[in-house]
């Protein structure tokens, strides 16, 4: 009983987006490109805040951490998935397994919130402008950035204390380009029934308050817009469509993953993509180079 118990797989087979070479070949190019500029514009959006004291407010100061979350989760799945791409047998050890889903929980779980907390500073600068410097000061702006963080943390860590000690000495066939749970708790060798629905509950429902949340934000601030300013409605939709376009584009996958899996593998890997690859290289354009402050920055870098 001792033996079945303990983990005898050492590491995993990961089966990949495809078996095509000549594909492989093409998705190793677009891949590699999307991560050089995940990487380039996340870390040059981040070091602009910095630098410029006319982006030293809230919003910039939540924007740069969200840009750092972005470089650290494009960076916990895109690097093995395009070397992968360059191997015939393409294998992950038990550990490396563990600390993906570790560190793509955390930075997930932790954007999800900063995402929320974004959200809230345009609500406050949109529908109570007189009372944003005194409830948006830096102690605010601080706590919903630890915040963020602590809850990615607790989130990943309860998801890994989950799984770490199930046993797996059989199946070691992963069907995607990466480790995720769903993915991994179907090969331990028990029943893992109740341990899936759990799981999927925790990450499921974390994701849809979320999003729930942003969604309710930014319908606030179009109506308050709205019966101000038909034109400023206007400008505002516009902001607003590009923000909910990227909030469906990294929510959407991961309330669909976890609170209704299909285990439909091609679907899985195709929403997969556009939370762990795609996202992280809209975030820079969506949230900044729209932006005619950072436009401002950049001319000053220039100059």
């Amino acid at each position: 009983m001792e033996e079945v118990n303990q983990t005898v797989v050492s590491e995993f087979i990961i089966l990949g987006l495809c078996n095509s070479w000549e594909l492989q070949a093409f998705l190793l190019l677009i891949f590699s490109s999307l991560y050089l500029i995940t990487i380039l514009g996340n870390i040059f959006i981040a070091l602009l805040i910095t630098a410029d004291l006319h982006l030293h407010s809230p919003m910039y100061f939540l924007l740069a951490n969200l840009s750092f979350i972005d470089f650290c989760l494009s960076s916990v799945i895109t690097p093995k998935m395009i070397t992968d791409f360059l191997k015939e047998n393409k294998t992950i050890s038990f550990g490396g397994c563990m600390c993906q889903i570790f560190f793509g929980h955390f930075f997930g779980g932790g954007e999800m919130i900063l995402l929320v907390s974004m959200a809230y500073d345009r609500y406050v600068a949109i529908c109570k402008p007189l009372h944003y410097s005194s409830i948006m000061d830096r102690q605010k702006c601080t706590g919903l950035v630890m915040t963020s963080w602590i809850t990615g943390f607790v989130h990943s860590i309860s998801q890994l204390a989950l799984i770490i000690k199930l046993p797996f000495c059989g199946r070691r066939e992963l069907d995607s380009f990466f480790c995720d749970i769903p993915l991994v708790i179907r090969l331990a060798c028990m029943d893992t029934y109740s341990l899936e629905m759990l799981i999927n509950a925790d990450s499921g429902v974390l994701a849809t308050i979320c999003f729930i949340l942003l969604l309710l934000s930014y319908f606030y601030i179009l109506l308050t817009v709205r019966l101000h300013s038909k034109e400023g409605a206007s400008k505002a939709l516009s902001t607003c469509t590009a923000h909910i376009t990227v909030v469906v584009l990294f929510f959407g996958p991961c309330i669909f993953i976890y609170l209704w899996p299909l285990h439909i593998t091609w679907v899985d890997k195709f929403l997969a993509v556009f939370y762990a690859v795609i996202t992280p290289v809209l975030n820079p354009a969506i949230y900044t180079l729209r932006n005619k402050e950072i436009k401002n920055a950049i001319q000053r870098l220039r100059c």
